[in-house]
């Protein structure tokens, strides 16, 4: 039996974006969140609050897309300059840039073992590329409008992506063909991604609805009706169990698959929230939006949650009810969760939400549309004048558990020698140190190539010339 999920708090608040925030991403070791804005900049901001945040100037238009690359070393940034960047997200802000599109870049991808990146742009094409030599290996080219987001499956055998031509197409990486396409008749899908099973995908939609695929049966699992404006953003929970959603009516969602149903609405943002994701762990999840902000929130429903999910991950349930506030919901919906989650929480008492309010904001956190009898707890935080504010909870939710508090503190490493982790991912942090170092190179000899050649072929021509004036 899982405990109750406490309400989320907001943790960090920061500001330095100059323009709207686009897209937002947690690096492996949470020790940095990256960010990318219409101001043309990628912001590395650390998480320990005395750190100053880096600022990065490179792309020459608005930056539509950021990700940390699985080890956490190296930052992909996409652009409407039909550019990618990848960063060293260090001070000296070391970076390599490769046209990748004839047209805006919208989404920048890195597969699962951070060898590949899949980018998608305006050109209509979804292109892989190598991160080492940022050598392009192919495209896919069967949409025929803006493609807006493109994402590799967990095992990194799929690509998903979703197009202003109302298609969610799912393609085979090693064949390179098409082996399904989705349609959205109302909308299209601004944003879509893999479930961490792999077996299902998720899409936000102009339309403002969710919707969850069964990408085997090709059924509809799922479809939520919960916002006001179009949807922009979507992540998932690591366990599977939970959906965050951004839009563009100001609010940030938190979408219980297990029972199908909406389960907080947080009220933090000044106008339009364009981008949201969760941490590897599920512990904390970020948002973006108009409002230049970029605001951290503390999940508090993972902490027993994804350590009974994990440990039961194989196992079928039972219990697992139909979901009860979707707007649609595919007959197998619940034998097909049972086989992705470990155990469906059983019936849990109700909360209408925490509500959070600083000087700067009214910031609320509520539970479901339809509860009575609610209990409130409340936080207060209070943002600093610096660039990189920090708004802490002053005091937790009354109803959480003990062993939440417990599991927070249990650290999850599966095992190994904390010595040897650390060593490992110190060599991994120096390989892709030297991998962006020998690309570098590689970049400057191409140049000097390309200039000697230029100088003999200038050369060439001038001894032609000469010899030609001799003859007459």
């Amino acid at each position: 039996m899982t405990s109750a999920p406490s309400d989320p708090t907001l943790e960090r608040h920061f500001k330095g974006h100059r323009e709207t925030v686009t897209s937002v991403d947690f690096s492996c070791n949470m020790k940095q969140i990256a960010t990318g804005s219409m101001d043309s900049c990628v912001m590395i901001w650390n998480m320990k609050p005395q750190m100053r945040a880096y600022r990065f100037d490179g792309h020459k238009e608005a930056v539509t897309s950021v990700q940390f690359s699985p080890s956490g070393h190296l930052v992909a940034s996409a652009s409407r300059d039909k550019t990618v960047r990848l960063w060293v997200p260090s001070m000296k802000a070391e970076s390599t840039a490769f046209r990748a599109h004839t047209a805006t870049v919208r989404s920048v991808n890195f597969s699962g073992d951070g060898q590949t990146l899949v980018t998608a742009s305006d050109d209509k094409t979804i292109k892989v590329w190598t991160v080492h030599r940022q050598k392009f290996l192919f495209s896919l080219n069967q949409h025929i409008n803006w493609v807006r987001c493109a994402k590799f499956s967990p095992d990194d055998r799929l690509i998903v992506s979703s197009s202003d031509d109302k298609t969610i197409k799912l393609w085979d990486k090693n064949s390179r063909e098409c082996i399904h396409s989705f349609y959205e008749h109302a909308g299209y899908a601004n944003h879509v991604d893999f479930h961490p099973s792999g077996t299902c995908i998720a899409a936000s939609s102009t339309d403002n609805s969710v919707k969850v695929w069964d990408i085997r049966s090709h059924k509809m699992l799922q479809h939520y009706q919960v916002h006001s404006g179009a949807v922009n953003s979507l992540s998932f929970h690591p366990t599977g169990n939970f959906l965050i959603t951004a839009s563009s009516d100001s609010t940030v969602k938190i979408l219980d698959l297990l029972e199908g149903k909406l389960l907080y609405t947080l009220h933090g943002h000044q106008g339009q929230v364009m981008c949201v994701a969760f941490s590897r762990t599920g512990e904390y999840f970020a948002s973006g939006g108009s409002d230049e902000q970029v605001m951290v929130w503390k999940s508090n429903f993972d902490c027993a949650e994804s350590r009974d999910n994990v440990r039961l991950q194989h196992k079928t349930s039972s219990n697992i009810k139909t979901p009860p506030t979707s707007s649609m919901s595919h007959p197998n919906f619940n034998s097909h969760l049972s086989l992705l989650h470990s155990q469906a929480s059983e019936p849990q008492e109700h909360l209408n939400g925490q509500d959070s309010h600083s000087a700067a904001h009214a910031l609320s956190s509520s539970r479901g549309a339809v509860h009575s009898r609610a209990t409130h707890s409340h936080t207060h935080g209070h943002p600093s004048s610096t660039s990189s504010s920090t708004q802490h909870a002053q005091s937790k939710a009354s109803h959480q558990h003990p062993q939440q508090v417990q599991a927070q503190s249990q650290a999850s490493d599966g095992g190994v020698p904390a010595g040897l982790a650390s060593t490992l991912e110190h060599i991994i942090g120096q390989l892709d140190i030297l991998t962006q170092t020998v690309s570098i190179l590689e970049q400057r000899l191409t140049l000097t190539e390309d200039k000697l050649k230029e100088c003999l072929e200038n050369q060439m021509e001038i001894s032609l010339h000469l010899q030609r004036r001799g003859e007459v």
